[in-house]
């Protein structure tokens, strides 16, 4: 073989070579671009439906889990409980829910309990004050306490600046708190098992 056809031979080598790195490199950073396109695991997770086991939640307890990076309560509540609720009815900003702070009001959650009539005892809403966005704190028991008027049926008290809300989360007349809390989307799996961001009409 001639020096000549020898070098020929040399360059084709070198640049099938050099092409084959590069494709994998290009191949590598199509990879890369593509990831970058797609959501993280946490950014999915912070705005996807949450399923929930409410099957160690008793009459009277509560249970607290994330959706979208805010704390949603889950609250099972009484007959006492449920009583109370028509005791509040004029003492309470907006009875009907008919405004909304950040999330509007399912229409099967529009009533004095503000729940789904399959399951009317569950509460479920976004512990989020509409006020300045503190998370208020429960106070289920009744009567007179610090901070709270002497005729108290239970409910939460925002602990920033006193707005008051009773057991169905709707804000009490004369607080801070320009409306009742947000009910998210929700449905029933199962009797125990709920889904929060996700409802007949699809996700939220």
């Amino acid at each position: 073989m001639s020096n000549e056809k020898q070098v020929d031979a040399a360059r084709r080598g070198l640049l099938v070579a050099t092409c084959a790195a590069g494709g994998v490199v290009g191949v590598s950073t199509a990879g890369a671009l593509v990831s970058t396109f797609q959501p993280s695991e946490r950014a999915k997770a912070a705005g996807a439906p949450v399923e929930v086991d409410i099957s160690d939640v008793k009459p009277g307890e509560m249970k607290v889990v994330e959706w979208r990076g805010k704390p949603v309560w889950i609250l099972r509540r009484t007959p006492e409980m449920m009583a109370s609720l028509q005791k509040n009815d004029d003492k309470v900003a907006d009875p009907h829910s008919d405004k909304f702070y950040q999330l509007s009001m399912p229409e099967y959650c529009k009533n004095e309990t503000r729940s789904r009539k399959e399951h009317p005892e569950v509460l479920v809403v976004v512990g989020i004050c509409s006020h300045l966005g503190c998370s208020p704190s429960s106070r289920f028991t009744e009567g007179p306490q610090a901070n709270l008027p002497d005729d108290w049926h239970g409910g939460f008290l925002c602990p920033c600046h006193g707005s008051t809300f009773d057991l169905a989360a709707r804000v009490f007349k004369n607080k801070p708190a320009p409306t009742n809390l947000d009910v998210p989307p929700y449905q029933f799996l199962a009797d125990n098992k709920l889904i929060i961001g996700k409802d007949e009409k699809g996700e939220a």
